[in-house]
């Protein structure tokens, strides 16, 4: 079939394999050209099908020979209706990565629920007997207790009052006026459930049960804080307290796994266009206003340059990680930069459905979009019929 974007607001309903796979392949030959890094030999990336997970299993694989495990959920393709995304990312991934001679599994499900975690440790100890670094980057709206029973749903909403500011509609390019209106005290703690880190740490609790947890493992998860234009519906509003949440697991985890020499950090990464930060009100334009500025000073990197960054110059420097002041790694130090700042600031206040096109770098942004679900990727014939029946090589 030749398969082609359609798009339902923030979302595309459909994906395309060779596109994914050039995307893989592009990012693998990133890694592969910035030297080895002496990292894990042995990694479990929860959440391991798009963005900066996908990125941190090809990094620790291409970039440190190492074998991988990926926990993810994804959609399978059907007889004339394409997959998810992240199905074809993963089958791209897994096999580049069985033809480099690394070993490469995977396993398709709900990582919240405890019979993941068990089939993921059943694996583990199979296979790997024990890993040395554990990646969460989970991105989900909707998160099943599985102790409780309890279905939680995520808000992104200001606390305490509305918030008004400028958007943009990155399909049209029409910068509009919006106002979120605060959330309620649920909306806090649904939000918390979801995208705080209960999970993370319940995923260490049980591997540290069962043994699963090499001596000196590290498990990093990956959060965000942003600049002052978008703090009020992000980093002060219902996702903020998450990120509040998920920081202060990396502290407990830590001390859980004293007796092991391990280590859990946070990981604060750089805006990026993304399935869930498209759909946040006031990102889009941000992001757009920041990638002219990040391109003009040479700075601007994707996933996969920021991830391969993380690992090589922060994780496996050779010498102790550094950190903040809050014990966080800060790999958005080129986005949050003074003067980088000051320039997005400064387009922000002039910037209109009229001169977006010139103060921002709107095509950018919908490249970035769209490559996500495998299109508008350099070297891909999208007039060509495409086999959407795609397996997964390391699938069990």
């Amino acid at each position: 079939m030749i398969i082609e974007p359609k798009m339902r607001g923030f979302i595309c309903l459909t994906a395309h394999p060779k596109g994914c796979e050039q995307n893989v392949i592009n990012q693998i030959n990133y890694v592969k050209s910035k030297g080895q890094i002496e990292g894990a030999k042995k990694v479990l990336v929860i959440g391991a099908s798009t963005g900066f997970g996908l990125a941190s299993r090809i990094t620790a694989a291409f970039g440190s020979n190492a074998a991988t495990i990926g926990v993810y959920f994804e959609k399978p393709p059907q007889e004339g209706k394409t997959a998810s995304p992240g199905w074809y990312n993963t089958a791209a991934f897994e096999d580049q990565a069985h033809n480099a001679g690394l070993y490469a599994k995977s396993i398709n499900g709900d990582a919240f629920s405890n019979e993941i975690k068990q089939q993921t440790i059943d694996l583990i100890k199979a296979d790997l007997g024990q890993v040395d670094l554990i990646i969460y980057s989970l991105a989900s709206p909707v998160r099943t207790n599985p102790k409780t029973g309890v279905t939680h749903r995520s808000v992104l909403k200001p606390i305490g009052q509305p918030f008004s500011n400028k958007t943009v509609d990155f399909h049209t390019g029409v910068v509009s006026d919006i106002t979120i209106q605060p959330c309620n005290e649920d909306d806090i703690e649904n939000t918390v459930a979801v995208m705080g880190g209960e999970d993370w740490g319940m995923w260490i609790d049980d591997m540290k049960a069962a043994g699963v947890l090499a001596p000196g493992a590290t498990t990093v998860a990956y959060s965000y804080i942003g600049p002052g234009l978008t703090e009020a519906v992000y980093r002060k509003g219902t996702i903020g307290r998450a990120k509040d949440h998920l920081e202060a697991t990396a502290f407990a985890i830590s001390d859980k796994l004293k007796d092991l020499n391990g280590k859990a950090y946070v990981s604060v990464n750089k805006a990026l266009v993304t399935q869930a930060s498209s759909a946040i009100p006031v990102i889009p334009l941000y992001i757009s206003l920041l990638y002219k500025v990040m391109k003009e000073e040479n700075i601007h990197e994707g996933c996969i340059e920021q991830i391969q960054r993380l690992f090589q110059q922060r994780l496996y420097n050779g010498t102790n990680v550094p950190l903040d002041e809050k014990g966080r790694i800060r790999i958005d130090d080129w986005e949050m930069r003074d003067d980088v700042q000051a320039k997005v600031s400064d387009l922000w206040k002039q910037a209109t459905t009229e001169s977006l096109s010139e103060l921002g770098d709107l095509p950018g942004y919908k490249t970035d979009f769209l490559n996500l679900f495998g299109f508008d990727v350099d070297k891909v014939n999208y007039q060509a019929d495409v086999n959407e029946m795609v397996e997964i090589s390391g699938l069990v």
